[in-house]
């Protein structure tokens, strides 16, 4: 059993990236549109990718009926369910816009649903928008089909309509048992329930069953937590998801209901997430990487096990690297060597929309530069692991030189006990898993360029 010490986690308790990206969606551009975006989605029809490597598919559905004070995504609050019914429509659009030029009936081996809440729509808005899917894509069997849920907008039969739509992995947002907690954060569900849909969920044949934890949230204590903590693992998920709360109110305008004087001290958020290490190691799981939590028999457990864990913007995947192709208002997609960005307002969406128009509002162009270091990035992030020798051969980079400053950096990891270094590569050690982001973050050029890191949560 890895023993993370507390020191070393207040020395990490530093901003950095997710890096379900690299560069990171922060560094996209204006200058890259709908223009460039065609451009990628025709050559990979044309190219040996599109027969080759299947997609991934993300639907972005904006709508929730009550605000979580503490949510950074993009979001619409109504309680009016018609509005989900024009979105819907729009979707349909943006579909029939995409294979007009990446053509009907590709592949795709992923697909995810997320929010917003995507449970908002209704039964027959989950009909319809999974009809429209598969009039235009083949979702192959043995697929990764997962979805956000709100464990507060379903109940068991809405459970056995996602799995007979073909959803097989589902995602509860919990967040925190305590009482008091959900009364600060605006987001009341009783733990019965959660269990109960838990349970429906596995009586139902889900092959994985997700839930998102948060600790840094207001009245949380490292006492209360501890009793969140014991719940879970009672509930016994097979993945769990621990996310720092990143309390960033002049960004994020739901965030200036929480009160700040509620907030833990940043010595009390340590302490949680210490003892979440110690009790989920405890309860058997396997730490896969990057807040994230999975038992030893799950999909995410084994790929790590067996080096093929992938990364994307929906974080870790078992599914091998593909293109991803993103629908709705602000969804983000990566298409060869570029990444795009939808439009953030619903206004501006189907303004796009009705002009005929790809509803991209920015994006990026790789350099060879960004790919080689998102290479390298990836394999931390997924393997652990860089040799030297593969990823020389792949860019025609002398590893050593290329990054003698980086490979410095990591000296005084590696005197930590985090990385160890030979001639044959970097190593990410057991205790390092726990801070592989600020491993990555060496190799980020951009940040390295800018000190001006606030904008991203911490790494713990």
């Amino acid at each position: 059993m890895t023993v993370v010490t507390t020191e070393l986690l207040r020395r990490f308790d530093v901003p950095g990236p997710r890096y379900t990206s690299y560069p990171t969606a922060d560094r996209f551009v204006e200058a890259f549109g709908e223009r460039e975006y065609i451009l990628a989605l025709q050559q990979r029809r044309v190219g040996s990718v599109a027969k080759a490597m299947p997609l991934s598919l993300y639907v972005h559905i904006p709508f929730c009926e009550s605000l979580c004070y503490y949510c950074a995504c993009n979001k619409i609050i109504t309680r009016h369910p018609e509005r989900a019914e024009v979105y819907l429509r729009y979707l349909s659009r943006e579909i029939d816009l995409h294979t007009a030029h990446c053509g009907v009936g590709q592949h795709v081996s992923q697909l995810h649903f997320g929010g917003g809440t995507p449970t908002f729509l209704t039964d027959d808005g989950l009909r319809e928008l999974m009809g429209m899917l598969r009039r235009s894509f083949v979702l192959v069997p043995g697929g990764e089909n997962s979805i956000e849920v709100d464990p507060r907008t379903v109940d068991e039969a809405r459970l056995g309509l996602l799995a007979e739509l073909g959803f097989n992995r589902l995602s509860f947002g919990v967040q925190d048992f305590d009482p008091e907690v959900q009364k600060a954060v605006h987001r009341i569900q009783p733990a019965e329930k959660v269990f109960a849909l838990v349970d429906a969920a596995r009586k139902l044949g889900f092959e994985s069953v997700n839930v998102d934890l948060i600790y840094g949230l207001p009245r949380q204590t490292p006492e209360s937590f501890d009793r969140t903590l014991a719940q879970v693992a009672e509930l016994r998920p097979d993945r769990i998801a621990l996310y720092a709360y990143a309390h960033l109110p002049e960004r994020f305008k739901s965030q200036r209901r929480i009160i700040t004087a509620e907030l833990p001290m940043a010595s009390a958020k340590v302490s949680m997430l210490a003892r979440s290490l110690d009790v989920f190691q405890e309860a058997g799981y396997v730490y896969v990487g990057m807040d994230h939590f999975a038992l030893p028999d799950d999909a995410l457990a084994v790929a790590k096990r067996q080096g093929r864990l992938h990364r994307n913007f929906q974080g870790y995947s078992t599914q091998p690297d593909c293109d991803l192709i993103g629908l709705g208002v602000s969804a983000i997609g990566r298409v060869g060597a570029t990444y795009s960005q939808n439009v953030k307002t619903l206004d501006e969406y189907y303004d796009c929309i009705n002009q005929g128009h790809l509803p991209v509002e920015r994006g990026l162009a790789l350099t060879k530069d960004d790919l080689v270091r998102r290479a390298v990035i990836m394999a931390l992030m997924c393997q652990g692991e860089l040799l030297f020798e593969p990823l020389e051969q792949s860019w025609l980079i002398d590893f050593r030189s290329y990054f003698d400053a980086e490979l410095q950096q990591l000296q005084e990891m590696a005197a930590q006990g985090l990385v160890k270094i030979s001639d044959e590569g970097v190593e990410v050690t057991p205790m390092g898993w726990y801070f592989v982001r600020g491993v990555a973050m060496v190799f980020d050029k951009y940040l390295q360029a800018d000190r001006n890191r606030a904008r991203f949560s911490r790494i713990i």
